[in-house]
């Protein structure tokens, strides 16, 4: 059996809504280098062994969009990207409130990351052959699509959907054991 990842404290990001993204009040958890020398068989056994199934294999993709039906975890195979997060290309920098709109997140082969419902992500570069694996909770219907242009009382309404998508059991780098539950069980109080 191969040796299991290395015990990494994922790091958190909470992204504030904007007026055309809903976001989430669970935080962003990316685990930096978690999967580093793990190859793409060995990472699907090892995520999926966890209860999170994979959807799908991409490259870049450069449309901001999130999903309001289902939480999703992407694990990085190769290369590097950088990925705006929370943030429609058509919302403003900045908040009303002065506060800067979304984030930029750059990732790398081994990185694992996982985005709750309502998250905009979209990559805006990438170099390295980049290339991942998205993976969602078993049991998640098949994502919608939402590309982050509607109105705001659309994007409140789409923010329900959002937030009433259950929490996962297990977290999908260390399964039963594994932080995200937790922190995303206390987030939402």
């Amino acid at each position: 059996m191969p040796p299991s990842p290395p015990k990494v404290e994922p790091e958190l990001h909470y992204i504030a809504p904007t007026p055309h993204v809903p976001n989430s009040k669970l935080p962003v958890l990316i685990y930096r280098g978690v999967l580093q020398g793990f190859d793409r068989e060995r990472i699907l056994e090892h995520i999926q062994g966890n209860n999170w199934l994979k959807g799908g294999q991409w490259k870049t993709y450069k449309t901001a969009h999130f999903h309001s039906n289902t939480h999703e975890c992407y694990a990085v195979l190769s290369g590097k990207s950088t990925y705006s997060l929370g943030k429609s290309p058509i919302d403003a920098d900045f908040s009303e409130e002065g506060h800067e709109n979304g984030m930029k997140l750059q990732v790398a082969q081994g990185d694992v990351f996982v985005l709750p419902a309502g998250i905009s992500h979209y990559s805006l570069d990438s170099e390295g052959d980049y290339e991942y694996i998205g993976f969602y909770p078993e049991g998640s219907p098949k994502w919608d699509m939402n590309y982050c242009k509607e109105t705001p009382e659309e994007t409140r309404k789409k923010a329900v959907d959002c937030y009433n998508v259950p929490i996962p059991d297990t977290d999908p780098v260390y399964g039963d054991s594994g932080p995200l539950p937790v922190i995303w069980q206390d987030a939402d109080r």
